[in-house]
Parts: structure tokens; C-alpha cells; sequence
């Protein structure tokens, strides 16, 4: 039995997040049905992250035991020979079997990306939330310094999270803007449910100045969901990089 590691990168329009579902297709079933179709037996996908429906990924990790004797870097071809063309993988390898694609995970990094101006795009829709709104990215990024640190993020998480702890450390967050694209860059050790999210939606609130930059610390403290910004949709977001 041995322990093969994939990096994979994925478009998730068509998904219903990365974790399997009796009643809708998701990333982790697709892999697994791939995986049956070359060794012919089950194995269980294990995913670094869960991923929304939506959400997409460039450096997603995962791992799944096998009995196979196929030489592991050969996976690669051989998976994308079967796997539809909204997800492809990047990389294989074999890894000890004391390896655990969550459990190991040292930290992430999420890009999330908004488009502005007064025309909505049309390429390249999918990976993109279109915002017509004037922002102030000078307040957005005056903001972004009270997110960083280790904090209790109860007010910057879905309700309903089944997360035991709500403590997480941010250890970067910045913006950047090309053009008419704005791209939200933050490294943590961990996100709750929709926190990246929400996160971007509460700056947002600050560059229509709903929200003052310092707000963002009275909302930490708080822990009152109700006083951060909505979730932004699923779309812009990007899972970049899992850190090991």
C-alpha cells in the first residue's frame, strides 16, 4: 500500500464544493470515479481543504492510499486521461504513509479577485465578482492591518460552522489593483466557513465607506456575526497554495 499525493488545480462552476455529496457532483467524487477507472478499486480521496461550491483552485492538495503498482509520478498522465477538462493534475507523487493532506497542512493562501468599472466582463465572468461601485483602496488597505494576528474570528464566519475553535492567525492580507481587477490576497493557518469571504465583503463595506477601517477592530471584538459585511459570492475565489 502506498500514499500518492496530487496537486491539482480545478474550475468549480460546475461543482458543488471540494467534499463528496449524496446529490450533487463535487471535485472529490470526480477524482475518486477517475482513480476506480485506472486501478479498478475504491480509494478514498483525502482533500487538504473543503472547499465551497464555486470556488476554484490552483494548488489544491490531496492524497488517497493504493495498492496499485503503477509507478506514482505516472498518475498524473493517466488521471487526466480520464478526469473531465475542469480538472487537471498538476503533479503526483508518492509520500509517506504517515502523510495527511489536512492534518499536515501548515497554512493556505486565497486570492480573491472583484472586477470594477462600468462594463461587466464577459471573458472570464466565472472567476471574477463584477462590482460597479466606486471603491476607496486606500481605506480598504488602511483595514487590512487589524486582520492580521491571531484573533477569535466568531464574527467572520457562516453561522451554523461546526468548527470546535474559532481562533484562527491571519498572517497576510493585502490588495492589489490592475487595471479594473482587484485582487485580494491572504495567507492564514486556517479559514472558517466562508471567513475569506466575509472578510472581503466587510473591506468592500469600507470602500463604499459604510464602515470606517477601524470598525474592522470593533468587529473583531465583537464576535457578532451581524456587525461584519456579507459573504461576497464563490465565484472570485481562488485557492492558491497549501503550505506544508
Amino acid at each position: 500500500m502506498k500514499n500518492v499525493m496530487l496537486i491539482i488545480e480545478y474550475d468549480g462552476t460546475n461543482y458543488s464544493g471540494w467534499q463528496r455529496q449524496n446529490n450533487a457532483m463535487t471535485i472529490q467524487q470526480r477524482l475518486e470515479e477517475a482513480i476506480k477507472k485506472i486501478t479498478g478499486n475504491f480509494s478514498e480521496v483525502i482533500g487538504a481543504s473543503r472547499t465551497d461550491a464555486g470556488v476554484h483552485a490552483r494548488g489544491f492538495v490531496c492524497n488517497f492510499f493504493t495498492n496499485s503498482k503503477m509507478p506514482s509520478p505516472n498518475f498524473k498522465i493517466a488521471l487526466n486521461g480520464v478526469l473531465p477538462k475542469d480538472i487537471v493534475v498538476l503533479n503526483a507523487r508518492e509520500v509517506d504513509n504517515s502523510f495527511h493532506s489536512r492534518f499536515h497542512s501548515l497554512g493556505k493562501k486565497y486570492v480573491y479577485t472583484i472586477a470594477t468599472g462600468n462594463n461587466r466582463p464577459a471573458i472570464g465572468r466565472q472567476y471574477v465578482y463584477y462590482f460597479r461601485r466606486k471603491l476607496d483602496i486606500v481605506k480598504m488597505k488602511s483595514a487590512c492591518k487589524y486582520f492580521i494576528g491571531t484573533y477569535d474570528f466568531s464574527a467572520f464566519k457562516k453561522k451554523g460552522s461546526s468548527a470546535k475553535s474559532s481562533v484562527r492567525t491571519v498572517k497576510e492580507l493585502t490588495i492589489v489593483q490592475e487595471d479594473n481587477l482587484i485582487k485580494f490576497s491572504i495567507v492564514g493557518d486556517g479559514f472558517l466557513y466562508n471567513m475569506v469571504r466575509i472578510i472581503v465583503g466587510t473591506l468592500l463595506e469600507v470602500g463604499v465607506g459604510r464602515f470606517t477601517p477601524e470598525y474592522v477592530k470593533d468587529i473583531l471584538e465583537s464576535k457578532d456575526r451581524s456587525k461584519a459585511g456579507k459573504p461576497v459570492p464563490a465565484l472570485g475565489l481562488c485557492l492558491e497554495k497549501i503550505f506544508y
